[in-house]
């Protein structure tokens, strides 16, 4: 029988690779001079609670612990790139954060709620029909956006990193050398990419959303906002089932959708990038490996 793999993540920064396990994660990121800084720490604190195992609350617990130490990283890889005198720290970030996440809440669940209110308004749309509009916009707004920002010249740049990163866990996960001219022959695409889940949960508020009976304007965008949280963890669950099932022809076909629009959020990397994703990575396995260790120490000790 065939040993499991450990399930291996990770994020693209700017200049740079996150990348994570179950006990440890590291990153990879480019100065402007060319040197490559990694950084690497333990996953405690909620990773040792047996909560963390529980359905749909694993689902939470992951989401906001990686949404974090995301943007933790995120910033600190900006932060190289400008140098001391540009650093974004303090009130600065924390604003920066909450008007990042508002516009997003705005953009892709306020706004398409308002359209759909709007097609009972003036196009006397049933409330299903109503709900079926504003999923089908939010889908259209998400793929719009995405696409959009990837024809930036410094996105496209984090979506080539975001490559990298795919293609190191695949040559990993193949059991290939790790070096970037191996690790190039690999595939853009991975079943447990970030950008998969947001489709599920896309597809999953459509479904939701339109099961909904009627409401008042104020309480449909109340529902939207309040129903994020639940929705997410559901889709978790589902994102997290069909990664562990995708040698199963049934869920392949079904998760297509979600590896096809891994295409607007990945670029070809070059060898350069593939070095700084491969660098992360092996740090990361040896971050590991020493977490191990520790705990197997201290089994040792108090046993």
């Amino acid at each position: 029988m065939t040993e499991k793999l450990p399930s291996y993540g990770g994020q693209a920064l700017i200049e740079g690779v996150l990348m994570r396990g179950s006990k440890g994660l590291s990153a990879a990121m480019r100065k402007p001079d060319g040197e490559i800084v990694i950084e690497s720490e333990a996953l405690k604190g909620v990773y040792t609670n047996p909560l963390f195992k529980s359905p749909f609350i694993r689902g939470l617990i992951t989401l906001w612990d990686s949404l974090g130490i995301g943007m933790r990283f995120l910033t600190k890889s900006a932060n190289i790139q400008t140098g001391e005198d540009e650093k974004l720290e303090g009130p600065a970030l924390y604003l920066t954060l909450f008007l990042s996440l508002s516009l997003s809440v705005g953009l892709f669940f306020l706004l398409p709620a308002a359209i759909g209110h709007l097609t009972i308004t003036f196009l006397n749309f049933s409330t299903w029909w109503s709900n079926v509009v504003e999923g089908i916009t939010r889908l259209f707004l998400a793929i719009g956006y995405i696409w959009g920002i990837g024809k930036m010249p410094e996105i496209a740049r984090v979506f080539a990193y975001h490559g990298a990163e795919h293609k190191t866990i695949n040559a990993f996960e193949a059991g290939a050398e790790l070096t970037p001219e191996v690790v190039s022959q690999y595939s853009l695409e991975h079943p447990r990419c970030g950008t998969a889940f947001t489709l599920t949960l896309i597809v999953l508020s459509i479904f939701i959303f339109s099961l909904l009976g009627p409401m008042s304007g104020i309480w449909r965008y109340l529902s939207r906002i309040l129903l994020i949280i639940p929705l997410a963890s559901l889709s978790y669950e589902i994102f997290r089932w069909s990664s562990n099932h995708r040698n199963n022809p049934v869920v392949n076909f079904l998760i297509k959708p979600n590896m096809a629009l891994q295409h607007l959020t990945t670029n070809e990397p070059t060898l350069e990038m593939l070095e700084v994703s491969i660098a992360a990575f092996k740090s990361m396995l040896a971050q590991e490996s020493r977490e191990a260790e520790i705990t197997t120490e201290f089994v040792n000790e108090v046993s």
